[in-house]
């Protein structure tokens, strides 16, 4: 197997880009050359076969889509409030619509590991890992809230991210910010 991190992660993703365009059955390793505009073969160079793809995909979307270290450091110089809650999920809003391919790919590996079991697992522990991260970072910034919260936050911003990025003519009649504003204010629990 090949070494070259640069050229890894650019065919990585290459197939994310892939993956989000033509679905699971159209990832292949041509495809995945062709799209990162190198010679045919480079990608079976790189990965042991196509479920160490579709692995390393999945582990590297999540790469994608995190947050700005500043950007989360600037949102928190606020004290917590219900409010911090609303700015962080417009941010992860922004993201994902932002990196549309990275979202669209993450959700076609969540239905290839429908059927691959070992896709299954490792793309549970990726995902697990990165709610119980999120779970910990809401607690210990002292958003209001506990656990639970953030699973039901996750839950429901899962299906405006989703509506968003599929079907946005669905939730048409309702201002993505009054979504959130009201998700996030019947969720948290109620100011003591």
């Amino acid at each position: 197997m090949r070494q070259n991190p640069e050229r890894r992660a650019a065919l990585v993703d290459a197939a994310v880009e892939v993956l989000a365009r033509e679905g699971a059955r159209g990832l292949t390793f041509r495809a995945v050359d062709t799209e990162a505009a190198v010679p045919n073969g480079t990608a079976s160079n790189y990965f042991t076969s196509r479920d160490d793809l579709l692995n390393q995909v999945g582990r590297h979307i999540h790469v994608r889509l995190t947050p700005d270290p500043a950007e989360v450091s600037a949102t928190l110089e606020s004290p917590p409030s219900p409010e911090v809650v609303v700015e962080f999920m417009h941010a992860l809003l922004g993201r994902l619509l932002k990196d549309r391919s990275g979202y669209l790919a993450l959700m076609e590996l969540r239905l290839e590991a429908t059927r691959r079991p070992e896709l299954r697992q490792e793309l549970t522990g990726t995902i697990a890992s990165n709610l119980d991260e999120n779970i910990r970072f809401h607690l210990d910034s002292g958003l209001p809230g506990d656990s639970m919260t953030v699973v039901l936050l996750y839950l429901a911003m899962s299906g405006l991210v989703v509506e968003q990025l599929t079907l946005p003519e669905v939730l048409k009649q309702f201002p993505v910010d009054d979504v959130i504003a009201a998700l996030v204010g019947r969720t948290l629990p109620p100011a003591q």
